[in-house]
């Protein structure tokens, strides 16, 4: 599996990592050396927090086995998270839509089972990282990422590092207009209902229409809506974060003409204010892929393991 370099150069090529991407569906679990190229993969259907993080570090311990030690472990998930490195509660999973989740903590399982540097962030933010280095975004000083899956998460980098606040951006969560042929969809989020995540995820979409997006016999009215409510939340981005670059990545986005729709959406919105480049070189797919997020934890590894300077 090829992948691009990372940069900068590890100090510690012969080094081994271990990846996480944490979605809804499933965790995506990765060993890769220092210039992050993927050696073994595995994908972990999410089911209860004990049961699929067991199944994550028995992967590394496995493979720990086969391949040699690991250096640290960078983990990348869905959240909302407490990323606040001083707090009691640092790496553990917030109030979140997903049932069973609340609460859950990502962290301190690998601390105590592998003993290994962690380092973690959101899911998107990760992936943004990996597109900003590596990806679309590659060279551009801003760059937003958006999922768009089983839920909706958006995650920013500005000048090579990750966007975090209180505790970090919940972008599928925004508010949204409404589409006039949507009207009497409720919504599934359930703590707004009809925000962005209620309205325009995978899981949405099901509820609504019984099938995945590109499944939908109607799919051009289907498609419409909900590249109405996501070309509001890329109009959103452009007016807030003035993000060079937008990334829409995730299961929903395999829709044929889905990743058009949302460009002609937020330029209806925007209009042509304010003066910028064509929204066909701004808002793309992810130049990594599928990979983008497990790229992401690879350098969140890279990242934790950066404080022992002595080679292994």
């Amino acid at each position: 599996m090829s992948h691009p370099t990372l940069t900068p150069e590890d100090p510690c090529p012969a080094r081994l990592y271990g990846a996480i991407e944490g979605g809804g569906t499933k965790f995506v679990c990765a060993i890769a050396d220092g210039g992050g190229d993927i050696k073994e993969q595995t994908r972990i259907t999410t089911t209860s927090p004990a049961e699929t993080l067991a199944s994550c570090i028995s992967f590394f311990d496995s493979m720990q086995r086969k391949v040699g030690t690991l250096a640290s472990i960078g983990i990348g998930c869905f959240g909302p998270l407490d990323l606040n490195p001083d707090s009691p509660t640092w790496g553990c999973m917030l109030s979140t839509p997903k049932a069973g989740w609340s609460g859950a903590n990502l962290a301190s399982p690998f601390l105590a089972r592998l003993k290994l540097p962690v380092a973690i962030d959101t899911d998107v933010n990760a992936a943004a990282a990996a597109e900003a280095s590596l990806g679309a975004g590659k060279g551009c000083a801003s760059l937003a990422y958006v999922t768009v899956g089983t839920g909706v998460g958006g995650g920013a980098v500005v000048n090579g590092a990750t966007l975090r606040g209180l505790p970090h951006p919940e972008m599928g969560h925004l508010r949204v207009s409404r589409h006039a042929n949507d009207l009497s969809f409720s919504g599934i989020c359930p703590f707004h209902g009809d925000c962005l995540e209620g309205l325009a995820s995978g899981a949405a979409i099901h509820a609504r229409w019984g099938a995945p997006l590109n499944e939908i016999s109607d799919s051009l009215d289907a498609r419409n809506i909900i590249g109405s409510y996501l070309g509001q939340l890329a109009a959103a981005i452009i007016l807030v974060l003035a993000s060079e670059r937008i990334i829409f990545g995730g299961g929903v986005m395999r829709a044929n003409a889905l990743l058009q729709n949302i460009r002609q959406h937020a330029q209806a919105l925007i209009r042509d204010y304010p003066a910028m480049q064509p929204l066909d070189s701004r808002i793309l797919a992810p130049g990594l892929g599928e990979q983008s997020g497990i790229i992401g934890a690879v350098m969140l590894a890279r990242k934790a393991a950066q404080s022992d300077r002595e080679c292994g």
